[in-house]
Order: C-alpha cells, then sequence, then structure tokens
C-alpha cells in the first residue's frame, strides 16, 4: 500500500516531511511567528515605559487594592445582625431550620430501617436499577462498612447525602434549564459555574460559616455551591444538543414552547440528565471530608480526626466507606444510565416488571427490618466488628522506619522530599518570583494568544492582573511553582501509564479497580501518608497531588488512545511501521484533544490539592486560605480564594487551544 492511498491522517504522521503537531506546530508555522514578533514589538515599546513607572520584579504595591477593611466590615455586619435581620430571620434562618429537619428525618429513617432493612432496600434497589453485580457490590460494601465499626458515621454521611445530592440536582437541574433555553442566559451562567467550581472550597466556606454558623446547613450547602454545577452543564448540554430534525417535527404538529421541552427536549436530554446525577454525587461525596470540618458528622469527620493526629490506621477505617458508597452510586447510576432506552428493562415475567417489582422490594425491606428489630440490633453488632486500625499503624510505622531514611543507595522519602524541593521547588519558586511581573504577563499572553486566540490571551493576562491587584502576587508565584511541578510529574507518570494501558487490556484491567480505588479516595486521606512519609512541607503537598490527579490523566489518557480511527491504525501497519513509529507518529496526534483534556483536568486536580496542602506545610495562597478559614478572617481567606480561581483560570487558558473562527479575521 503506498503512502498516498492513505487516509490523510497516516499520510500526515508517516510522511516523510510531515509538519510536527501540536504547540510546536503552532510556535512554527507563520501564524505563530506573527503573534510572537506583535508580542516582541509591543514589549519591546511597553517594557521600558512600564519598568521606569514601576521598578523592581515584584508587582507594584501602587497597583494594589486593600479589600481588608470592606471585607472587614462585611463580615462584622453579618455577625451583627444574624440574629436579628429580617435576611437572616425570616429567611436563611427558615432554610436552615429545613437542611436540619430533612437531614434529621433522613437519618432517623434510616436508624429505623436498622441495619438489616437498610442493607436490604439498597441492595434490591440496586437489584433493580443495575442489575445482579452492582446489587452484590452494594451488598458487600454495607456489610464492609458494619464490620469496621462504621455503621452509624456511614448513616450520618448517607443522610447528608441524600438530601444534598437531592438540593443539589434540583438546583442544577433548574440552572441548566434556563441555560439550555436561553442562549444570552448560558452565556451568563458560564462564567459563574466556572467559579464555583475552580473556587476552593476552603474559601467560601468561611463565607457560609458566617452566615449559618458551625453545624449541617454550612456544610450542605458549601456541598450544593461545589456539587450543583455538573448538574447544570450537563443538563444545558443535554437540551442545547438536542436533535433539531426532532423539535422541528414536534413544532410542525403544533407543539407548545412547554409541550416541546417535556416531550423531546428532556427525553432526548435523559442520558445527560442521568450523567449529571452521576457527577453531582461523585462531586457532593468528595466533600464529605471537608465538609466535616465545620460541623458535618460522619465518616468526613472521622478522616478529619486521624488527619489532626496523623493516625493512618482510622483514617483509613474511615476512608474505606467513604470509597465502597462512591462506587455504588458511581455504579449504579452509570448502569441506570446505560439502560435507559434498552429492552432488557421491560422484558421477562410480570412480577419482574412495574410496580409488581417496586412492592415485592418494599415488602422484603420491611420483612427483613421487622427481623432486625427482633433481634434487639438496630446498628451493626459489636461483636461483628474487625479493627484494621492496628496492623495499618503498624505496617506505616513499618514503613516510614525502614523507608522514611537510612535506605542504602537511593536514600529514603525524606531525602527524596529535601532534593524535590531544593532542586525543583525552590528554584521554580524562586525563578518565578525574580522573574519581573510585567515580564510574567508577556510569558502567559504569548502561551495563550500561540494556542488561542487574542481573547484567550487577553483573560489570562487580566487573571494574573487581578492577582496582583489583589496583593497575593508572591504567594501565587509559590503556588504556581508547586502546581506546575505537580503536575509535570503527573503528566510524565500519567501519560506513560496511559500509553501502557491502552497498548495491553490485560494491563487496563489490572490497574482499572486501582484507578477506581484512588479516584474515589477524599483528599484528605491522601494527605496522611505522605506526611508520615515525607514529613510536613510542600514536597508531601505536591506528592498528594500527584496521586490524587494521577487517576483522571491515566484514564482519559487510555480512552484517548483507544479512541483513535482503527483504519488510521490499519493503514499505518500496513505501510511497515513500528509500534513506535504509530505511537508517535498516528495514536498521539489524533488523540490530541484527549491527551489537551488530560492536561486540563491534570491542572484542575492538581490545584485543588495543592490548596488543601497549606493543612501540611504547603504555605503560599493554601495557607491563607486555611488561616482564614481557622481564624474567621475573611479578607484573608476570600482574596487568597479568588487568587487561586484567577490561578486556575489562567492555567486553563495555556493550556487549552481555542479554535479561531473560520469566517472571522481576528487572531
Amino acid at each position: 500500500m503506498s503512502t498516498a492511498s492513505a487516509p490523510p491522517a497516516v499520510q500526515r504522521g508517516l510522511g516523510a516531511d510531515a509538519p510536527k503537531a501540536g504547540p510546536l506546530k503552532a510556535l512554527l508555522d507563520r501564524r505563530g511567528l506573527a503573534k510572537l514578533l506583535l508580542l516582541a514589538v509591543a514589549a519591546a515599546v511597553l517594557v521600558p515605559l512600564v519598568h521606569a513607572a514601576w521598578p523592581g520584579a515584584a508587582w507594584p504595591s501602587a497597583l494594589t487594592v486593600d479589600l481588608s477593611g470592606p471585607l472587614g466590615k462585611t463580615s462584622d455586619w453579618i455577625i451583627d445582625n444574624r440574629d436579628n435581620h429580617w435576611l437572616f430571620v425570616y429567611f436563611l434562618g427558615h432554610l436552615s431550620n429545613a437542611v436540619v429537619i430533612s437531614v434529621r428525618a433522613v437519618y432517623l429513617l434510616l436508624l429505623a430501617l436498622g441495619w438489616t432493612g437498610v442493607t436490604a432496600g439498597v441492595t434490591l434497589i440496586a437489584w433493580r436499577v443495575a442489575g445482579w453485580r452492582i446489587a452484590a457490590t452494594a451488598l458487600v460494601s454495607l456489610l464492609v462498612s458494619g464490620a469496621l465499626g462504621m455503621w452509624v458515621p456511614t448513616m450520618q454521611t448517607l443522610a447528608l447525602m441524600v438530601v444534598a445530592v437531592a438540593a443539589s440536582v434540583v438546583v442544577g437541574a433548574l440552572l441548566g434549564l434556563a441555560a439550555g433555553l436561553s442562549e444570552r442566559l448560558f452565556r451568563i451562567l458560564r462564567p459563574v459555574l466556572d467559579t464555583m467550581q475552580v473556587l476552593p472550597a476552603f474559601a467560601y466556606l468561611l463565607p457560609v460559616v458566617l452566615i449559618f454558623g458551625i453545624g449541617v446547613p454550612a456544610a450542605l450547602l458549601a456541598t450544593v455551591i461545589y456539587a450543583a454545577p455538573p448538574m447544570a452543564r450537563l443538563t444545558a448540554l443535554g437540551l442545547r444538543g438536542a436533535d433539531p430534525g426532532v423539535l422541528e417535527a414536534v413544532s410542525s404538529l403544533g407543539a407548545t414552547g412547554r409541550q416541546r421541552l417535556l416531550t423531546a427536549r428532556l427525553p432526548l436530554a435523559r442520558k445527560e440528565l442521568l450523567l449529571g446525577v452521576n457527577q453531582t454525587i461523585m462531586m457532593a461525596l468528595s466533600m464529605v471530608v471537608i465538609a466535616s470540618m465545620i460541623g458535618a458528622a460522619g465518616l468526613g469527620d472521622r478522616v478529619y480526626q486521624a488527619l489532626a493526629s496523623v493516625d493512618v490506621g482510622a483514617a483509613l477505617s474511615a476512608a474505606i466507606p467513604i470509597v465502597l458508597l462512591a462506587i455504588v452510586m458511581d455504579r449504579t447510576t452509570a448502569a441506570a444510565g446505560a439502560r435507559i432506552g434498552a429492552t432488557a428493562g421491560t422484558t421477562g415475567p410480570a412480577w419482574l416488571r412495574g410496580w409488581q417489582v417496586w412492592t415485592g422490594v418494599a415488602a422484603l425491606t420491611a420483612l427483613l427490618t421487622l427481623a432486625g428489630r427482633l433481634t434487639g440490633s438496630a446498628v451493626w453488632p459489636g461483636a461483628w466488628f474487625v479493627d484494621i486500625a492496628h496492623p495499618v499503624n503498624h505496617f506505616k510505622e513499618w514503613m516510614v522506619d525502614h523507608l522514611y531514611s537510612g535506605v542504602p543507595v537511593i536514600g529514603g522519602t525524606a531525602d527524596w522530599a529535601a532534593h524535590f524541593t531544593n532542586w525543583v521547588l525552590n528554584p521554580l519558586r524562586d525563578g518565578l518570583t525574580a522573574l519581573p511581573w510585567y515580564g510574567t504577563l508577556l510569558v502567559v499572553a504569548a502561551l495563550a494568544w500561540v494556542i488561542g486566540t487574542w481573547r484567550t490571551a487577553l483573560t489570562a493576562v487580566l487573571a494574573m492582573a487581578a492577582i496582583g491587584v489583589l496583593g497575593v502576587w508572591k504567594p501565587s508565584m509559590n503556588t504556581l511553582s508547586q502546581v506546575l511541578a505537580a503536575l509535570v510529574v503527573t503528566l510524565v507518570l500519567g501519560f506513560g501509564t496511559g500509553i501502557l494501558a491502552a497498548g495491553s487490556k490485560r494491563f487496563e484491567a489490572i490497574l482499572r479497580p486501582v484507578l477506581d480505588v484512588m479516584q474515589t479516595m477524599p483528599q484528605f486521606v491522601y494527605l496522611i501518608p505522605v506526611v508520615a512519609l515525607f514529613a510536613v512541607g510542600r514536597a508531601p503537598a505536591a506528592a498528594a497531588a500527584v496521586v490524587y490527579a494521577l487517576p483522571a490523566v491515566i484514564r482519559i489518557t487510555t480512552q484517548g488512545l483507544r479512541q483513535v480511527d482503527p483504519a488510521a491504525m490499519e493503514s499505518a501497519r500496513s505501510l511497515g511501521a513500528t509500534r513506535w513509529q504509530m505511537l508517535r507518529q498516528v495514536q498521539l496526534p489524533l488523540a490530541r484533544p484527549a491527551l489537551l483534556l488530560a492536561v486540563n483536568q491534570g491542572v484542575v486536580l492538581v490545584l485543588a490539592v495543592v490548596i488543601i496542602g497549606g493543612l501540611v506545610g504547603g504555605g503560599a495562597l493554601g495557607y491563607d486560605v486555611v488561616t482564614g478559614l481557622a481564624t474567621g478572617d475573611l479578607a484573608l481567606g476570600l482574596v487568597a480564594g479568588v487568587a487561586i480561581v484567577c490561578l486556575g483560570l489562567m492555567l486553563d487558558r495555556v493550556t487549552q487551544p481555542t479554535e479561531r473562527r473560520t469566517t472571522g479575521k481576528g487572531a
């Protein structure tokens, strides 16, 4: 087979004079060179003027805005009026009471069902919705949670989850409905949703606590703020992506706008809606530990207490039920989405269809609840506990004793942390701090404009400028150095592992349960072993960020490589390309969108954990956010949180190419 007869993608990949793909191509083509030349000319004119007006590398104090006064007054006003202002008494107070009553009602219902009733009910519902495999997983998960001595905390977490997910789904669906039906509202809501997802939870925990106080209402509202955006985004995506032909056919029959929504748009978007529910559940569960800092009892509170005492065994005992809950909820909703529209759910005997099966589920649950009550044990029997805390702690101590230091040749984990800090984090931080602030803005503008448009570059530059205006330039550069270092390690390990998993189904099958556990483990849990092995500092924060972000990068890379057009792969193979050539010249270029998505997700996840790393000596913006929450300093915590949002926005713009409009004349 000749090269000329191969598909265009393969010709571009295997041709002798094939252009280089990716950002390097953008740098080398004429448009990219023109952009860089224009920036160079602008820099030659503006830099001397800027340097003369504001000398020095740090952001000039004359260009900063002090928000401590207004934010301090806002905090004082909230505290002074929380008990008597109409907004708190007649609206927020009733909202708080409704949350408490709802969570308590669900919790009392779970306690009334007892461990037998809850186990039977969850298992039967999982069987009806997702099949017997997921039902078996649910059964084992609940039994393990009880055996670990975490039955009551699990029920507390489940009660909060039920109410939080219901509220998040309602709020997200309403926002998504508005955005899906109105282009103007979509444009308005998009930056709001971006901010809600990027803003670290610590930053909005403080204002929530100021308004609602420590307790369940504040924890639930924080969870809704964090978990509602995925539902809103996917609802809007489903409504906006409805088949125009179907909508036109419904309109031609004389349907009103409401009828088109109920009979066409929503049914066509049902898979996106269920995926939104799935993502909302996972996001809400990931907030369990963070919400424990402001009074949410349950599994998260146990993990947080274990973090304070560096008790790995106790943390793992509470983290395992969280992971199991996440897996059961994820698998159940995912399987329900896959079965939507399938005929399997409507075939079979009559007693397995419709209201008959749900009646049977309710009757069997009630029967097992009664049986459990008759045995006299509403909660998990104390004689059935399995203590894993002591063995885990002994193993941790063995690892610390043998791996922390003194390992021949390779050194210990303390040496690795010191070397990583001295050779990577410190030079990177010092370099970013020493670089003049206008030089940083030029670098950001160049990266964002070369791979995107002038709007992309302007957004990135304005985000960085906002950091300087807020007066947190230096800590932001420190945080940026940690994010960049952790991101590079994450991408090297993630791309390498993803390539291996894409090339071997057996390796991918072995890796899948490991990634499931790593992805559903709460962020705080990662901090405990890394602190034990690496002590406190910026290195353990970076290590925890790498471990947390790695599963997403591996999964996206593997999926992207596997979805490459088989015809292109077969054509390359017929031309005599080796496996390495096919990977480098065909698979990687064709999987470029997925790889860029992996980079983007890596940035978001690494940034999230680097901020939490402020609890273990990470310093910088993370420390400011945590300190602001601990001391009630709204100005310190909120300003650092906004700076983190700006940092995330900038990193998103310089890692995600923006396609130019072919009809436009802009950059």
